[in-house]
């Protein structure tokens, strides 16, 4: 019966976030991961020879600085890439909108929809910046209650609740602009990931959350991992057992152990059993507190809003091996593409893809946010070929017809047929493709819906909201548990920062003085 200080469920980035700190604390640690590599959804795999896959998740920028310092992860192997141009935007009657670096060349570009809009923009990113500045330093720490929170900003507190907080992306959208291209283009960073439309109350607070990205000196930005995703999962294992820690794979954990109403272990699949002083799960609180607890662990009524955390699905991945790059009519320019080629040409496109998702359809043509790392990375693709990986709105979790394992070509024909209407020779380019949908991320990864946050990042499931109200500290009802993943604050996104809030509370706890 092996002993530690805490076993940490789950080799996700968060995950190994806890573990990598616990143990530079001097704590003894375990991670478990159920599969044969560590990352979770951070994970780079080689589904065709030659081809490096961001299977799931597929840009950074969330990596929190201060974590990417202090666990060394640049020494270990992490290594960004800022794109730039950062996004582009082709529209069906041929034109394109690139969003660069440069936000004065962006509003060049913007002007040739608006002079209006052009004009406004560069007062948009500065709105974003500060508003941004106000909630980073809430990031890295366990959340207060909304309203204090809110409260302890004076004047700025009352207009992010009401812009952010109460306020929908499109209307906020609205507020700045009158281009519906441009309007299209900043809408998509409202859904990403969520079951909601740009016109749902509360998308203004998601398209704040993709603002967080913070890489090589740059804010609000995004980029890619050289080599992949994956090496960000692996600098920060590294970094875990450089410190310290032990990492066991091909290690599912079956159930957590209670004895005399505290957590005391945990019992694998093959039925060994660790005991610890604390669990950390990184898994998602309705996996964590409703399945791997012994039943009756919770109060009724408790367990009853564990189960209505929203953890509906809202996409899948379109993965693909390209003999060649395609070309998209829009953007003669190869350069324009290095970072996200993203199908959202208005709010309107967007709003009706998810009309017919709310019905439990796979959207006929959905927003697709796609990438070819290859452009700016060989590494990940043999020499002349290339990559792209697809994200894909909107997929419910449930289908009113049929399986999502028998749709699975179709929903690759609809993906394809849809980048053909702005790149007609890319379905001829596809050597080897792969859908991930809903279903593959409940079952492979354990996200229950399949659902990338571990729960909607709507105003009601963020701050002191997240999981549930009451229960936001990563301290669970059941003593010696606790949350470590993307289903505590602040949330999902490769940001680690659930992992460094976990893990300053459990080394809080585990060297407190014994209550007599």
């Amino acid at each position: 019966m092996p002993e530690t200080d805490v076993v940490v469920i789950g080799g996700g980035h968060n995950g190994l976030v806890t573990a990598a700190y616990l143990a530079k604390a001097g704590v003894r640690v375990v991670v478990l991961e159920q599969r044969p590599i560590v990352g979770g959804a951070c994970v780079t795999e080689e589904p065709w020879p030659g081809f490096r896959i961001n299977t799931y998740s597929y840009a950074c920028g969330m990596l929190r600085p201060t974590i990417v310092e202090e666990l060394e992860l640049r020494r270990f192997g992490y290594d960004p890439i800022l794109c730039d141009p950062q996004l582009f935007v082709p529209f069906p009657d041929g034109r394109s909108l690139t969003f660069w670096l440069d936000d004065a060349r962006t509003a060049k570009e913007i002007a040739r929809f608006s002079v209006q809009d052009a004009a406004a923009y560069p007062r948009y990113v500065r709105y974003w910046s500060e508003a941004m500045a106000l909630f980073e330093p809430a990031l890295l720490q366990a959340p207060r209650p909304i309203n204090e929170f809110l409260a302890s900003l004076g004047p700025d507190g009352e207009r992010l609740l009401r812009d952010l907080f109460l306020t929908s992306a499109s209307d906020l959208l609205d507020d700045w602009f009158e281009s519906e291209e441009l309007k299209g283009a900043l809408a998509s960073s409202s859904i990403i990931g969520t079951f909601a439309s740009p016109t749902t109350p509360g998308t203004a607070f998601i398209l704040g959350h993709h603002n967080l990205g913070v890489l090589n000196g740059h804010r609000e930005v995004w980029g890619l991992s050289r080599g992949g995703m994956g090496r960000i999962s692996e600098a920060i294992a590294k970094s875990a057992e450089h410190a310290g820690a032990s990492i066991v794979t091909n290690a599912p954990v079956r159930k957590i152990l209670v004895r005399h109403g505290s957590a005391c272990g945990v019992e694998t699949e093959d039925g060994t059993v660790w005991t610890a002083r604390a669990i950390a799960s990184s898994v998602d609180a309705k996996t964590t507190l409703g399945r791997l607890l012994p039943p009756d662990s919770l109060p009724a009524e408790l367990a009853r809003r564990v189960g209505q955390i929203r953890t509906r699905g809202a996409c899948l991945k379109l993965n693909a091996a390209l003999e060649t790059m395609p070309k998209f009519t829009a953007a003669p320019e190869a350069d324009r593409l290095v970072g996200a080629v993203d199908l959202s040409p208005s709010v309107e496109y967007l709003d009706r893809a998810f009309d017919e998702a709310k019905y439990g359809a796979f959207s006929r043509r959905p927003f697709v946010d796609a990438y070819f790392q290859s452009l700016l990375d060989p590494s990940v693709a043999p020499p002349g070929h290339h990559t792209m990986t697809a994200f894909v709105q909107y997929a419910p979790t449930d289908l009113a017809e049929g399986s999502w394992d028998d749709v699975r070509p179709d929903v690759a024909r609809t993906v394809m047929d849809t980048l053909a209407e702005y790149a007609p020779d890319l379905p001829g380019k596809v050597r080897a493709w792969q859908v991930v949908t809903p279903l593959d991320l409940e079952r492979t990864l354990g996200m229950t819906g399949g659902n990338i946050d571990q729960g909607d990042i709507t105003p009601d499931q963020v701050f002191s909201l997240r999981p549930i109200p009451g229960w936001s500290t990563y301290r669970m009802p059941v003593p010696g548990l606790y949350l470590c993943g993307s289903a505590a604050h602040p949330g999902g996104g490769v940001t680690g920062a659930p992992g460094y809030n976990a893990a300053g509370v459990i080394q809080r706890d585990l060297t407190a003085p014994a209550r007599t």
